[in-house]
């Protein structure tokens, strides 16, 4: 049976092979469930919006916590059920606890303090965006969904720069074939939509939100002409970009 480590009135580990003690929780706590520590298949992260336990046995580390908690910790609220890759740092932590070193009470303030520590960096990859959902069964590695996260990343980040995907697999550190075809995999999209996306996003809130001519807007999303700017934006959002400020203002 797992170990049960009360870390506070707003949550409770449970940690180690074997099944759950039985649990009288109420609606208002949510699971996170970090499965493959061992060598039983691809790490990941099962979050239930509800206290469901069932299958969890061969998890090796679950935390329940109080949905309340994590609005107001977190500012986020109770979502649907879902399931993400497990990025290496995470489980890096998470095998600290299942695996923690010491004895007694040293051994299990160390694993309450560190289920604090790998809650509050699961929420900062939540915010961030770095999860990426399990939506079927993969053959990527760990190490190549985290190169995939990072070019996204870079993209997100550094959207003004002359991007290529040559440099972006340089960055990351995979070969460009292998970038481009786990990219599209991952997000459904091409390299070089994510980019135009995010540049698009970023001119349309210029254009509405500053009085800055439509040929500086361009220039400022890294477009190299009014004509190929005005055809992109009309693409993405319908209108030409002086038509979206002009309903802008008359709205």
């Amino acid at each position: 049976m797992k170990t049960e480590i009360r870390v506070s009135e707003d949550m409770v580990s449970y940690i180690g092979e074997g099944p759950l003690p039985t649990v009288e929780h109420q609606r208002d706590w949510v699971v996170f469930a970090f499965l493959g520590l061992g060598h039983e298949g691809q790490p990941r992260i099962a979050y239930r919006g509800a206290p469901e336990l069932d299958g969890l046995e061969n998890s090796l580390l679950v935390f329940l916590v109080h949905a309340e908690a994590c609005q107001r910790i977190f500012a986020r609220s109770r979502g649907q059920s879902a399931n993400w890759h497990l990025p290496e740092a995470l489980r890096r932590v998470a095998l600290s606890i299942t695996d923690c070193e010491g004895q007694g009470e040293a051994r299990k303030t160390l694993r309450l303090a560190r289920s604090i520590e790998l809650l509050c960096q699961l929420h900062a990859y939540m915010d961030t965006g770095d999860l990426v959902a399990v939506d079927c069964e993969t053959d990527m590695s760990t190490r190549e969904i985290e190169c995939i996260v990072r070019a996204r990343r870079i993209i997100d980040q550094r959207w003004r720069e002359k991007l290529t995907i040559p440099l972006l697999a340089r960055e990351v550190g995979v070969n460009r074939d292998k970038l481009v075809r786990r990219f599209r995999e991952i997000y459904g999209e091409t390299i070089h939509d994510a980019l135009s996306e995010r540049r698009l996003d970023e001119a349309r809130t210029l254009l509405l939100s500053s009085d800055l001519p439509v040929s500086s807007v361009a220039h400022r999303c890294s477009y190299k002409s009014n004509a190929s700017f005005t055809r992109a934006f009309s693409r993405r959002f319908g209108l030409a970009p002086t038509a979206l400020r002009h309903r802008g203002i008359a709205a």
